[in-house]
């Protein structure tokens, strides 16, 4: 693993970090989805069902017991009751506007590893490359090989490299946005049949 590093030069080191940070958000992101994910029928059921019965307290205790971008949002709906249909939506969609970034949390750097590892590996052909031809470019000729395949080896290893890191990061990163924009949709549903139920029974 250390001579691979050492072949394909500084640019490696750098693709191999980014390796690291990539597989530290993917895990991050699919750990936190897990934490966050509730049987939503079963939550709003409970939910209900204690709101028809006036038993407010109940509802924001279930919902604290339940903590998910979901809940935070129905709390939020439960505390502005006593108010209008739109004043209970603005503050739900006040609450929803806080919850989105942190559902979306480190994806913009995910999709950025994504995109420049393959530009990396790209930049390490090049001065792979460089280094094979100042080769050429010093001794006019070369009839040793290995002094030539260094060079040559950095680029490929490093352009290998970086499509190694894209690939996965790219996967990942394209199904965690699909996750995120799935949640967004719900939460909308959500938020919109609760603002109605909080309507009539507020």
């Amino acid at each position: 693993m250390l001579s691979l590093l050492s072949k394909g030069g500084v640019v490696m080191y750098f693709i191999l970090f980014l390796s690291l940070v990539a597989a530290a958000i993917i895990l991050e992101r699919l750990l936190y989805f897990r934490k966050i994910k509730i049987d939503e029928e079963k939550f709003i059921g409970h939910l209900k069902s204690a709101i028809e019965k006036k038993h407010f307290e109940e509802a924001l205790n279930i919902c604290e017991n339940n903590r998910s971008p979901l809940s935070n949002l129905m709390k939020v709906g439960i505390e502005h009751r006593r108010y209008g249909k739109r004043e209970i939506k603005e503050s739900i969609m006040g609450a929803a506007n806080m919850e989105i970034p942190v559902l979306e949390r480190y994806l913009t750097s995910l999709g950025t590893i994504a995109h420049i590892s393959p530009l990396l590996g790209l930049l390490g052909t090049v001065t792979g490359n460089i280094k094979a031809f100042g080769v050429l470019g010093r001794f006019g000729s070369v009839s040793d090989p290995s002094l030539l395949a260094s060079g040559i080896s950095e680029a490929l290893l490093t352009t290998a490299a970086g499509i190694i890191v894209s690939i996965p990061a790219i996967a990942f990163y394209n199904y965690l946005v699909a996750k995120v924009n799935h949640i967004i949709i719900s939460l909308e549903n959500r938020v919109n049949e609760m603002v109605l139920f909080l309507g009539e029974e507020g």
